[in-house]
């Protein structure tokens, strides 16, 4: 097989249920998220996609991750939905990058992850607005978060130079209205951290 080579580049968000700001990304690496327990989604849109020549530019999906504890020490719980908008072969490639077999972001996660609860293929509304960001999935998810901005400065606090896989730059925010509902799993993730910011990744 000829070697696989794809990129993404986009928007993206995250919300968990940890108090602002996320032990993770303050103390440098994973850490014991405030409440003991890690509930997580993490919303992407795609601007510019490419998977061996296959287009993925305007397509969402989203990872919702549980962890039982220290997200360093796995054990997660995962589900994965991509926009129904895919056709077969962008399905594909996104399951593919999705996979973490062929590098990126998902290569890290993956071996952390020893419950994958699949991919669903649903309707995902994603928005982004001045400092606001917003994904929702029928009868799943409805997560939206705000950036935090102190004073008159403007525009929200950004944390630089973390170690986090999406982007080392990352804006602080906190959810407004973030519920998610699926899997046997609920989580209320309103007034907790988020983050988000644009993301660039590819392979090799």
């Amino acid at each position: 097989m000829a070697e696989e080579r794809w990129s993404l580049k986009g928007d993206y968000f995250e919300n968990c249920n940890c108090e602002v700001l996320c032990p993770c990304v303050v103390q440098g690496g994973p850490a014991v998220p405030t409440e003991g327990h890690c509930d997580v989604a993490f919303a992407f849109h795609i601007e510019e996609g490419d998977y061996n020549g296959i287009a993925l530019n305007g397509l969402n999906f989203v990872v919702a991750v549980y962890t039982p504890g220290n997200m360093g020490e796995g054990n997660w719980t995962m589900a994965a939905y991509v926009d129904q908008q895919a056709d077969s072969e962008q399905r594909e490639a996104i399951a593919r990058i999705l996979s973490g077999d062929i590098g990126g972001p998902a290569g890290r996660w993956m071996p952390l992850t020893s419950n994958f609860l699949g991919i669903k293929y649903s309707a995902i509304t994603y928005e982004a607005e001045g400092h606001t960001r917003r994904v929702s999935i029928p009868e799943i998810i409805d997560f939206s978060v705000e950036g935090i901005v102190v004073g008159s400065q403007g525009e929200p606090m950004r944390l630089t130079n973390t170690g986090h896989p999406v982007n080392r730059d990352l804006y602080l925010a906190k959810g407004t209205a973030s519920t998610y509902t699926d899997h046997g799993m609920s989580w209320d993730n309103t007034s907790k951290n988020g983050h988000f910011s644009q993301f660039d990744w590819h392979w090799p």
